[in-house]
């Protein structure tokens, strides 16, 4: 959870993060902006890079790529794999983990056949949250290399979620890597943290407005207007409630994606 102090200043610098973002490298038709290559927020992993092996079970899998706070990889029994699948990148919140970030659309996910990826932060919480990306993004580079060597992910469906912290994870995440990121889920989130854009993927936003730990009016009702501007397609969403995600909203998210099950 995030302590007072740290939601305060999320919510002073939120602006300023917003105005960073949109200066550093904006690419408008999914190619990578010049100077992005080695930037930490941008991730090299994408699928097809080699054929992938057997499929596991369905079921969780730990992936191998941390010794402590591995990531982990949801296969729903509902995952059509004699085909290209999509993949959604689950970010847990503040002093959360793998499972955490799982949580939120496994449901949604076993209904839509929709395999889930959900990493754990290095420290309580992402590593952007406190600075600029790195160890986290290093983390979830390598995993996702591990999940593309043995799921056949789609390309054209994967995208990223998450809420509170991982919420702004994810949108800072999203638009650093549109190219790979086609859509991007933020549930509750406090702001964009500053990166590269690369890329134009879709976005959908709900926030609670009695929410006591990232107030609404400091956070997504600056970050939406502030991605509308930047010319992001964003569908956000405001629902009566605090600091979570109802599950009605969580179904509402999942079917926007509009990832079908393969016939």
């Amino acid at each position: 959870m995030a302590t007072r102090r740290s939601v305060l200043a999320g919510a002073m610098i939120a602006p300023l993060l917003l105005t960073a973002t949109a200066c550093e490298g904006d690419s408008m038709d999914g190619r990578r902006p010049e100077g992005t290559a080695g930037d930490p927020a941008v991730l090299t992993a994408r699928p097809g890079a080699t054929a992938p092996g057997p499929t596991r079970k369905p079921g969780v899998h730990a992936l191998g790529v941390a010794e402590t706070r591995d990531a982990i990889v949801f296969l729903p029994e509902s995952l059509a794999t004699d085909a290209p699948v999509p993949l959604l990148v689950a970010l847990h919140g503040a002093g959360g983990d793998a499972q955490g970030g799982l949580s939120v659309l496994r449901a949604a996910a076993e209904q839509l056949g929709i395999a889930i990826f959900a990493p754990a932060s290095r420290g309580t919480t992402w590593d952007a949250m406190r600075g600029r990306f790195g160890p986290d993004t290093d983390v979830i580079d390598r995993a996702l290399e591990e999940i593309f060597s043995f799921v056949p992910v789609d390309p054209e469906r994967i995208g990223v979620a998450g809420f509170s912290d991982g919420a702004s994870y994810a949108l800072g995440l999203g638009l650093a890597n549109g190219d790979l990121f086609r859509k991007v889920l933020a549930f509750s989130p406090g702001f964009v943290p500053a990166g590269p854009q690369n890329g134009r993927p879709a976005i959908f936003i709900a926030h609670g407005t009695k929410d006591t730990v990232l107030p609404i009016d400091a956070t997504s009702r600056r970050v939406v207007p502030a991605l509308e501007r930047q010319g992001y397609e964003v569908v956000y969403r405001e629902f009566d409630g605090p600091h979570t995600v109802p599950s009605a909203i969580a179904v509402e998210a999942a079917l926007w994606l509009d990832w079908t099950p393969t016939p």
